[in-house]
């Protein structure tokens, strides 16, 4: 429930109260399928191709996580997900986006405990998501805030998209677990990290004014993770200083 606080994977957050208007509901009808199709769009800087409006109705159908966030009745964000294999018990968190200049006052969090709960009420697990490693205020939410736990890097893995966010770049992700069933994963003790992985400040603003150093630092970052990998090295959490920190696997 909006405006109390819950335990979001291990971690307390503060939730909008409930006068801040927000509102998560399913993709019930047709129009809300256009609708989130078009925020999604509007999200990633491209068009419905990303998330056609008849894949989200097909999805809703079929029982997939497909919802809607609306502030005051308009509709600012979504996210989209659906079931692993059955012996898994897992869901794959596989897009989320919210309005530029709608972020914040907690909708990440609110949007993750909703997925949680949602899970959790179909006995789900653990759900699972990539990310770009690149984007350091992702890194922090998903390891410091939420808790989750790497699994693995993965290379180019959507190959090219023609995005607004993506375009130009190679599509590198780290695929996390987020155990919403069990105790959220703990940050190593300084004495266990080996080594530690930087990552730029601000990618998405390097995109923009200077591609090579951006292109420079996607390079980097996956040349010495796949190194540490190589060596039996693994992520083990996310610092905003060092970046990530490395453990022994």
């Amino acid at each position: 429930m909006l405006g109390r606080r819950r335990r979001v994977g291990g971690v307390t957050a503060q939730h909008p109260e409930p006068d801040a208007g927000f509102e998560i509901r399913p993709l019930a009808s047709v129009d809300d399928a256009f609708a989130a199709s078009d925020v999604l769009a509007r999200v990633w800087g491209g068009d419905r191709g990303a998330m056609p409006p008849q894949l989200l109705r097909a999805m809703a159908h079929a029982g997939s996580y497909t919802v809607g966030l609306w502030d005051d009745g308009e509709m600012i964000g979504a996210s989209v997900a659906f079931f692993g294999a059955p012996t898994d018990r897992t869901m794959h968190s596989h897009i989320t986006g919210v309005l530029p200049g709608r972020q914040g006052r907690g909708i990440g969090r609110m949007l993750k405990q909703h997925q949680r709960e949602w899970a959790l009420e179909r006995e789900v697990g653990t759900i699972t998501w990539t990310f770009d490693p690149l984007v350091r205020r992702n890194a922090h939410f998903n390891f410091r805030v939420l808790g989750v736990r790497a699994v693995e890097y993965l290379v180019n893995h959507y190959g090219a998209m023609d995005d607004g966010v993506n375009r130009g770049d190679e599509t590198d992700r780290i695929l996390v677990a987020w155990s919403v069933a069990s105790a959220a994963a703990a940050m190593p003790e300084d004495t266990h990290v080996v080594a530690s992985v930087e990552v730029p400040a601000d990618i998405e603003t390097l995109r923009r004014t200077d591609p090579d150093a951006a292109r420079e630092w996607r390079i980097r970052v996956r040349e010495q993770m796949q190194a540490h990998i190589a060596a039996g090295r693994a992520v083990g959490g996310f610092d905003d200083t060092r970046g990530y920190l490395l453990v022994r696997s």
